[in-house]
């Protein structure tokens, strides 16, 4: 099971292969997902990339984070685990 990273500031007009070709220089991509508005289908400016491995996952924070793509300075981290919402709840 690979790592999933975070990956923030993107530009508007990024697209999920462009962002593969770009972490595929470090290893195994396994996934690459954009975050869309769900009503207007625009990018949300941010995204996640599933690497192969943790030290592929590693590589690709140290060789992404800060680095300019596509005019905007990437911001690249481990992805936290999002709380489920609980609809449940009284």
């Amino acid at each position: 099971m690979g790592r999933k990273l975070y990956v923030g500031n993107l530009s508007y007009n990024t697209y999920e292969d462009g962002l593969r070709s770009l972490f595929q220089s470090f290893g195994q991509v396994d996934s690459v997902r954009i975050i869309t508005d769900r009503d207007s289908g625009q990018s949300k400016g941010f995204g996640f990339v599933e690497m192969g491995t943790d030290d592929q996952a590693r590589a690709a924070i140290e060789g992404t984070n800060g680095r300019e793509f596509e005019g905007r300075q990437l911001k690249v981290n481990e992805a936290m685990d999002k709380p489920r919402r609980d609809n449940d709840r009284y």
